[in-house]
């Protein structure tokens, strides 16, 4: 019997050692050399300090900053366990809030939304990517449209003005990935970066 079952042992041990442990370290050590910037995270320093990651969204509230999408992240409840409550931007559960187009709760909360954006900003239209959440709840990008509707909130708040800010929002717009791939997108935390730099 043993005879039989050595030779699956050994395979086990040995697609073990190559796919959990030799493969990814290659990959690893060839990520870190070929895209050393993405392979650490795609990190975000300001004045020496990790403020973010390109890669990862994260709530801005203040009228002064850009906000992202919403997210529907969430994390459990410290009152409650078998509860959550809504954690913006959670890394650690991301996911999209699974509600439908005929849920009461998400066609109150976007109503909510865009009236309160309404106001911000009566004479645009509010942009369909300040109102919806992503499937991660995490991306750190926003359409051109979406930031150039919170110009005048930002411009207000900052005392900028609004032709600094909408050239800000330019410079930071990254076309499609090739000329083909993706849609043209604003990355919210180094226009925020950027935004800062101008206000001194």
């Amino acid at each position: 019997m043993l005879r039989e079952i050595r030779p699956t042992i050994i395979l086990l041990l040995a697609l073990t050692l190559i796919t959990g442990l030799a493969y990814p370290l290659a990959m690893t050590a060839i990520a870190g050399v070929l895209f050393p910037k993405q392979a650490e995270g795609s990190l975000i320093e300001k004045d020496g300090t990790v403020v973010g990651s390109a890669l990862i969204g994260q709530e801005f509230k203040s009228d002064k900053y850009l906000h992202g999408l919403p997210s529907a992240t969430t994390a459990p409840d410290p009152n409650d366990s078998i509860k959550t409550v809504p954690a913006p931007y959670n890394a650690a559960n991301s996911g999209g809030s699974n509600l439908g187009p005929t849920s009461k709760a998400l066609n109150d909360r976007i109503k909510d939304d865009v009236e309160k954006l309404r106001s911000e900003n009566p004479s645009m239209p509010v942009p369909i990517d300040l109102v919806t959440t992503s499937a991660s709840g995490l991306d750190p990008d926003i359409s051109p449209e979406a930031a150039l509707f919170q110009v005048p909130r930002v411009s207000r708040a900052r005392n900028l003005p609004e032709e600094r800010v909408r050239q800000l929002v330019t410079d930071h717009t990254e076309g499609r990935l090739g000329g083909v791939l993706g849609e043209p997108r604003v990355n919210v935390l180094l226009l925020n970066l950027a935004l800062e730099a101008a206000a001194k």
